[in-house]
């Protein structure tokens, strides 16, 4: 049995000094892949606007890099100072003024929708984009008021509208009020129909609760980006409901498209293009 033994230098079971310099080196390189479960570079998912190189996954990605990718160049943000009040004093686990201060120092944002104006393919436009990293991406007072004020610019500016959702639904911390915003906007949709400019929803991983039953799926379009998981309770729960299983794909986007929820299904690379196209039609 020696053959299979190898021999260790005194000070057996303890990590040489070269091999742990060499993992703090790596650490935080790599990332497996939710689809193809194979390891790659991040600077090389990161050039690939987080799609992976493999399996073509979409990673999700934050809303300063969506506007990038879909505004031509410079764009201007508005409202970026609105934040909430907890006007309810809620505490859970900790108060939601701490969870708040804590997640606006995290992601150096005041809540979790960024409103920006630019061009899209040379034509103006208001684009809305979700902050997942902000709560979930939850709809609260100041997310019904920025997407609200996004809709006044556009009636104003006589300009469309495009928004990004990715969110986990209403912010339960601001109770009723949370819930108000999903009437609020809807009727701001409404007026931006009734001035004949198009609103163009686009779906991404994930869409969920209140904001899909309100103006995600309120667009003159709604596309979503593939594999994207969009519904209102999520499968779990309702599997937990119905006491069955769910069908294979249940509440990604490709099934929703199937099943005639959705309009179209568009890799992220394509979304410019196709936005822009559609504008075009629309306008």
């Amino acid at each position: 049995m020696a053959w299979f033994k190898r021999d260790k230098p005194s000070g057996e079971g303890l990590p040489r000094v070269e091999d742990a310099e060499r993992r703090v080196r790596t650490e935080g390189l790599w990332q497996k892949c939710e689809g193809c479960r194979q390891i790659t570079w991040k600077k090389e998912l990161a050039d690939n606007w987080n799609i992976c190189p493999k399996c073509g996954h979409h990673f999700r990605i934050d809303a300063a890099t969506r506007l990038k990718l879909l505004f031509d160049g410079p764009f201007d943000m508005f409202d970026d100072g609105l934040a909430s009040s907890d006007p309810l004093n809620f505490v859970d686990k900790q108060p939601y003024r701490d969870k708040l201060r804590a997640t606006q120092e995290s992601t150096k944002r005041s809540d979790a929708l960024v409103a920006a104006a630019g061009t899209l393919d040379g034509r103006p436009v208001e684009i809305c984009a979700m902050e997942y990293a902000f709560i979930g991406g939850s709809m609260g007072s100041v997310v019904g008021e920025k997407i609200a004020r996004s809709i006044e610019r556009c009636l104003e500016k006589k300009c469309p509208l495009v928004i990004v959702s990715a969110s986990g639904g209403a912010r339960m911390q601001e109770g009723a009020i949370s819930l108000m915003q999903m009437a609020k906007i809807s009727a701001g949709l409404m007026r931006l129909d009734e001035a004949r400019l198009p609103y163009i929803s686009v779906l991404t991983d994930p869409t969920t609760g209140g904001v899909t039953a309100s103006y995600a799926m309120l667009g003159d379009l709604n596309i979503a980006e593939p594999g994207a998981l969009i519904g209102f309770a999520g499968p779990r729960v309702i599997e937990q409901t119905i006491r069955k299983s769910l069908p294979e794909g249940f509440q990604r986007s490709e099934f929703l498209l199937k099943h005639g929820m959705l309009d179209a299904v568009v890799p992220r690379l394509e979304m410019k293009a196709y936005i822009a196209t559609a504008l075009k039609f629309f306008l």
